[in-house]
């Protein structure tokens, strides 16, 4: 069996869209996709990408990927490697791929200099958990994830005095 991860491509956003789409299913949450492919496409793939994509292969075949962006940590004064989503295919659970994509972003955080690779991963997902901790992960028990987004985003954004001065 041949692993490999290369970056995706415009080409590929029908993939990702449906790895996005499994992803969700997996997790229970189908009802919260909402994406536009043609948006998304822009956000990934338009003259200011806002987030970067690998796909996982197994024998050349597409069965998993790793949608993740930079972030920044005041702390260590350097960027950092935000893994937004990991997802591998049931069929190919087991195969190292996951495995894989991790190592495969951890490897572009040392080579871009960052201080840490670093997501999230639902409470009920003892799988991943377990997979994570085996790896070297930590959990950061000690912080509270925390969103602002629909109403509460516009409501909060429209008292913003932007350009004033």
């Amino acid at each position: 069996m041949t692993i490999s991860i290369r970056p995706a491509t415009r080409a590929d956003l029908p993939l990702i869209g449906q790895l996005i789409r499994d992803l969700a299913v997996y997790e229970k949450l189908a009802h919260e996709v909402r994406f536009d492919a043609e948006v998304l496409g822009e956000k990934l793939f338009g003259t200011r990408p806002y987030a970067e994509v690998v796909i996982g292969e197994l024998n050349g075949a597409a069965q998993g990927f790793a949608l993740f962006f930079h972030n920044f940590s005041t702390f260590e004064g350097k960027p950092g490697i935000y893994l937004e989503d990991l997802y591998v295919r049931e069929a190919a659970r087991g195969s190292g791929l996951g495995k894989a994509l991790l190592a495969h972003l951890a490897a572009l955080a040392v080579e871009r200099d960052c201080a840490r690779l670093e997501w999230s991963v639902l409470d009920w997902n003892a799988p991943a958990i377990g997979f994570y901790r085996l790896l070297g992960a930590r959990a950061m028990d000690e912080w509270t994830g925390m969103r602002l987004d629909g109403a509460a985003l516009g409501e909060l954004g429209a008292t913003a005095q932007l350009g004033a001065g």
